[in-house]
Formats: C-alpha cells, sequence, structure tokens
C-alpha cells in the first residue's frame, strides 16, 4: 500500500508491523500535515462482519480515553476494501525489542516502564474497558522515553459478554491468566496478570512459563505459580517477589482488582527499595549496558527511561576552542631584522584571526560534508515500484541509479508481470548504484488434478497431498472393469488446473456387482460351495437357532437372496438346530375358549372342528402330555 491515499486524506509512507488480523504503516494526515499511524484491516477479512466490529469496537474504545500513556485514536473509516484506524505515530520501539536487546532490565528501568503501563490501564479499568492482550509487543516506548499501551484491538466493555468461544482463546498464551484460559473469563484481574508476568520477564530476561508448544505453556498457567524472580536473577529484594506473586497469582481473588490498585502496589513497593536495590544489576551483566551508565548517556536511539532535557548549548568561542584535529606545532622562525621582524609581527598578527576563522571553517565544511556523505551522501531512497509492469518499474529504479535483480514468485491477489514487493521495501535507505531485488508475479499458483483411474484409494489421497490438493469426500459404486478398492474418476476431473489447496472428490469402485443367491433350507456345506463358487466369503453365526428346518440346515442368510453386492463380499448364514420340542397341554372337557387359549399360549396352531354346538372339547390330534414341535397346527374336535 506504499504510495496509496485512503479516504483521499492519509497517504501511505511505510510500513511499521503486521500482524494475523491487520498491518500498521506510516502516514502522513494531508489535511492536517501530521504523522499517524494507520492500522489497516487485511482486506481478506473485510468481509466478516466479526472481524470488522472488532476493528470499530477498538476505535470507539480507545477513543473515550483521554490518557498520556495511551495510544491515541483519531479516525477510524473504510476505503473500498480497506479497513482502517488512524491512530497516534510513536515513534520509538517496543518493550519487546528492549527486551530482546539488552534481556533482564534494572529493578528502576522495569518499574520505570510499568508504572505508566498500569497508569494507562488503569485508566482503561475505571472506564469499563478491558485490553485483553496485554504483552511486551504493544507496550511501546517513545525515543523521547514516553510509555503508551497500544492495540486495544481485543477490548470489550466490561458489562459486556467477557466469555470466549471454546473453540478459540485469543491472546498471547504466554500472558493470559488461568481463568481466561479455562473458563474464557477475561476481566480487568486477566490485564493484571499479564502485567505480573511481563514485569517477571523484565526483571529475569525471560518468560516464567517456557515450553515447545503453545499446550504447554497454557498446562503450566493453570498447574504452576509464576517462580519468584529472586529463583532467577539472585539479589533480587523480596519487595519484587511480592509485587510479581500478587500480580500473577493463579487465583484471581489474590490479585489487586484493576491495574490502579497494582499501581498502588507499585508505588509502595518502590519507596520502601533502596538506590542499591533498584540499580541492581543481573549476574554477568556489564554496567556500561544500562541506560544511565558512564559513558552511554544519549548513546542508545531509545532508552528505557525518561529523558533527562537538554541543557543550553554551549557559547561559539568554547565550540571553536573544540579542535576536532589533534594541534600542529609552529615551525621555528627564520631570523629577520629587527624592523622587519616587527612589521613582520605586527602583519602577522592582523592576518592571524582570519586565518584561523577560515582555516576552522574550512575545516568544519570538510568535517561535515564527510559525516554528511557517511550518513546521507551515500543513500537514495527506494522507489515505490509494487503493482507496476516489470520493465517500468526495472525503468523506474534505472533512473534512480539502482541496479536490479528480479525474482518471481505466486501471488493470489497481483496480476502476472506486476510488482509484488521489492527488497529493500519502497521509502527504505539504499547504497547509491546499490540493488534492488523485485519479485515480480506469475499470478495465482495453479496444480493440475493427477490421474487416479485404478489407483488404490490410499495411494491416491496421497498423490493428491503430493499435488497440494486435499481430498474430502469418498463415493463408492459398482465398476466392472475397476478393481474393488481403486478409484474410478475425480472430480474436478484429471488434468483440470486449480489453485492449491482444492478440494477433490473421488469414486471408489466397489468391484463388479454379483445377486447373493438364495440357500435358504440348505445344508450347511452346500450352502457354503454355492456361495463360494459366486465368487463370495462365506461367514456363519456364532449361534444356531430354532426353527421348523431340519437341523443343519441354513434358516436365515445376510444380505438377503437377490441382493445386489460386490463379488468379494461376504455372506453370513444362520444355521438351523431344528423345531423346537415343547409338551401339549390335555384340553379334552375343556370348553373350546379355554382350550384354544392354553394350546396358544404353548406355541401352537390351533384348528377347531365342530360336530354339535354345545362347545366341549371331546378329542384333540396329539394327545395331551405328548412332545410336539413349537409352532405345529394341533386340531381340537367341539360338541
Amino acid at each position: 500500500m506504499i504510495g496509496y491515499v485512503l479516504d483521499d486524506r492519509y497517504r501511505v509512507e511505510a510500513r511499521i508491523a503486521a500482524g494475523g488480523m491487520a498491518t500498521v504503516y506510516r502516514a502522513v494526515d494531508t489535511r492536517l500535515d501530521r504523522v499517524l499511524a494507520l492500522k489497516v484491516m487485511h482486506p481478506s477479512l473485510a468481509h466478516d462482519a466479526s472481524f470488522t466490529e472488532r476493528f470499530i469496537r477498538e476505535a470507539r474504545s480507545v477513543a473515550r480515553l483521554d490518557h498520556p500513556n495511551v495510544v491515541s485514536v483519531f479516525d477510524q473509516g473504510k476505503d473500498g476494501p480497506y479497513v482502517y484506524l488512524a491512530m497516534e505515530y510513536v515513534a520509538g520501539c517496543t518493550l519487546r525489542d528492549v527486551l530482546a536487546r539488552r534481556g533482564a532490565l534494572q529493578p528502576r528501568a522495569a518499574l520505570d516502564i510499568l508504572e505508566p503501563v498500569l497508569a494507562g490501564l488503569g485508566a482503561a479499568h475505571r472506564a469499563g474497558l478491558v485490553h485483553r492482550d496485554m504483552k511486551p509487543e504493544n507496550v511501546l516506548i517513545g525515543d523521547d522515553g514516553r510509555v503508551k499501551v497500544a492495540d486495544f484491538g481485543l477490548v470489550r466493555a466490561v458489562d459486556a459478554q467477557t466469555s470466549l468461544s471454546t473453540t478459540s482463546v485469543m491472546g498471547t498464551v504466554s500472558y493470559l491468566a488461568p481463568e481466561h484460559i479455562e473458563h474464557g473469563v477475561a476481566d480487568t484481574t486477566a490485564d493484571v496478570y499479564a502485567c505480573g508476568v511481563m514485569l517477571y520477564e523484565m526483571l529475569t530476561g525471560a518468560k516464567p512459563h517456557p515450553g515447545t508448544t503453545p499446550a504447554q505453556v497454557l498446562y503450566q498457567h493453570l498447574r504452576e505459580d509464576v517462580p519468584p524472580p529472586s529463583a532467577a536473577v539472585p539479589g533480587l529484594a523480596p519487595a519484587l517477589d511480592q509485587l510479581v506473586a500478587r500480580g500473577a497469582a493463579r487465583d484471581r481473588a489474590a490479585r489487586p482488582a484493576d491495574a490502579a490498585l497494582l499501581l498502588a502496589e507499585l508505588h509502595a513497593v518502590r519507596a520502601a527499595l533502596s538506590d542499591a536495590e533498584l540499580d541492581a544489576l543481573p549476574p554477568g551483566a556489564r554496567p556500561d549496558a544500562y541506560p544511565g551508565a558512564p559513558g552511554r548517556a544519549g548513546e542508545e536511539a531509545t532508552a528505557v527511561l525518561p529523558r533527562v532535557p537538554a541543557t543550553a548549548p554551549e557559547a561559539p568561542d568554547a565550540l571553536n576552542r573544540t579542535s576536532v584535529l589533534p594541534p600542529v606545532p609552529p615551525a621555528d622562525p627564520a631570523p629577520l631584522p629587527a624592523d622587519t621582524g616587527r612589521r613582520g609581527a605586527r602583519t602577522r598578527a592582523r592576518r592571524s584571526p582570519v586565518l584561523l576563522v577560515g582555516l576552522v571553517l574550512l575545516l568544519l565544511l570538510g568535517v561535515g560534508s564527510g559525516v554528511w556523505y557517511i550518513n546521507s551522501g551515500q543513500f537514495t531512497r527506494t522507489p515505490s515500484v509494487l503493482r507496476l509492469p516489470q520493465a517500468e518499474a526495472e525503468r523506474s529504479l534505472a533512473e534512480a541509479g539502482l541496479r536490479v535483480q528480479v525474482e518471481r514468485a505466486f501471488s493470489q491477489t497481483i496480476d502476472r508481470g506486476l510488482v509484488v514487493r521489492t527488497d529493500p521495501e519502497p521509502g527504505e535507505r539504499v547504497r547509491n548504484n546499490g540493488t534492488v531485488t523485485l519479485t515480480v508475479s506469475q499470478g495465482p499458483e495453479v496444480v493440475a488434478v493427477p490421474d487416479l483411474a485404478g489407483v488404490p484409494l490410499e495411494d491416491a489421497r496421497e498423490q493428491l497431498t503430493e499435488a497440494g490438493l486435499e481430498p474430502t469426500t469418498v463415493t463408492r459404486e459398482f465398476d466392472d472393469t475397476v478393481e474393488r478398492g481403486a478409484v474410478v474418476s475425480t472430480d474436478p476431473r484429471a488434468g483440470t488446473e486449480h489453485r492449491p489447496g482444492t478440494g477433490v472428490e473421488l469414486t471408489v469402485s466397489k468391484g463388479q456387482p454379483v445377486n447373493v443367491p438364495d440357500v435358504t433350507g440348505a445344508d450347511r456345506e452346500d450352502a457354503r460351495q454355492v456361495l463360494e463358487e459366486a465368487g463370495f466369503t462365506v461367514r456363519f453365526a456364532d449361534e444356531r437357532v430354532h426353527s421348523e428346518l431340519d437341523a443343519g440346515a441354513v434358516t436365515a442368510q445376510s444380505p438377503a437372496a437377490g441382493t445386489t453386492v460386490a463379488r468379494g463380499d461376504a455372506v453370513t448364514l444362520t444355521i438351523s438346530k431344528g423345531p423346537e420340542m415343547v409338551t401339549v397341554p390335555d384340553v379334552v372337557g375343556q370348553g373350546e375358549d379355554a382350550a384354544v387359549e392354553a394350546l396358544e399360549a404353548a406355541g401352537f396352531e390351533v384348528t377347531v372342528r365342530r360336530i354339535f354346538f354345545t362347545g366341549e372339547v371331546f378329542n384333540q390330534s396329539v394327545d395331551g402330555g405328548e412332545r410336539a414341535p413349537k409352532g405345529s397346527e394341533i386340531t381340537i374336535w367341539v360338541r
């Protein structure tokens, strides 16, 4: 976006940082002629209403705060696909940069940083806001020594819903409070916990819960207390251990309720520490490696302590008396006649100030020219050639006196032949006659769907993954020509080109279709032979069952006869134990209804023959007390 003008007002000049949701640029407000920071949401996320809402919430929330230790938000808007925030620009670095460069800080410097952070957070907490993403990357330290809290992109009103989705935990794992991890609760005490962890990191130069994976770090937050800093840096004052323990307590009830209360405790601890305790150095540290040490004043571009007001400049004569070159001893004067010597002395007396001034001016001009050349003269700024055709970009760089090296890369958003990026980036310094590397778009990356016909399913999945495609659903169907378990076809079809990650559906063969023959009633071994000759695998049910068929005959099969399955599928047979024999009740002399009920209860089918109509049974086909197959027919005669 270098060179773009958003809303006909904000001209983008350089990129500052990039994150998962947005990129931050240095820009100029052409209407008010001031430098500011533009936070621009990635265009790919602009269609997501939740991301856009979070951006707008950041603007509205921070705009409500008017505190010197909170980065101000000036404006919020949308220009085409770009949703942006216009914010205060802080020239300097982040606390993360300081920790990466210095490691552990002296207690005085750590408290100097944490104090304004807590002041800004305290103002937010008292205004009903929670930051929810406090970490060193969001603590800005200006070149003038001011400390500001930035990136309220995850803030949420305290009285609004403060729980998180169980499918995503927002924030940085190293600074998440236990209740934030376990229950998704993020209130003012969660920000206090993050500040306690940052204080530990500033005092020791390391995070309290190391781990190779986020899961390991989250587990330690839930199960282990933050250790005392003195365990890593012997000699630290016990009061500092207590301050870290209070701020980073696992039990949220044991922490100060908000940042303002933790700030009050910090003031009390600081007042109780001696100068020696405040200025204690970590073991092995060099005294001159810290701000304020002798011989280091003003050397760093950004210090971690507030700047000392500049003193008045020295008088011009004092500057003139300071020589930048060692003095040259004067040559011995040649003997002169007395009168000539007096005239020469008077002439030299008149010329000496003029010569001295001229010499000093020439010397200053030479030194200034050298300094200018070293710092600026040998450099130029990389022209912005983003999204220009390659030939036009090379011509622009050549006119600036720069050499060009071309690389090519795929791009999903930049058309083929246009410049995607440059190294150095637009606006950055590069030596005169230096080389600028252009990355030219090859257009979107595409891959061809491989021909997988006849390939076994697992091998087909592997080939798709290697090609950069994603195997998705698998559909199975009968096929006379393709072996069972192999791919019949793909959708998209083989040979078509698509972007990496495109899903490919696979149709897999179930083999040759065959109808299952009917083997019920056949002997066990005869049924096996018939099925195996038809190309099936035969299995037998674990238990036999009673049936009207003779023992050893097939009484049931699965799949049923006539079902279409693939050759080679298994058919399960259930074998009969023969009919179940039960005792026939004696119903002679009973009434018709009672006799029928008794026989049916015993499991028989009943047929009634009437001779007369008195309703009494005088005979039955199977005598009472004899055994007959359950389910067989019993005839009774009624007179």
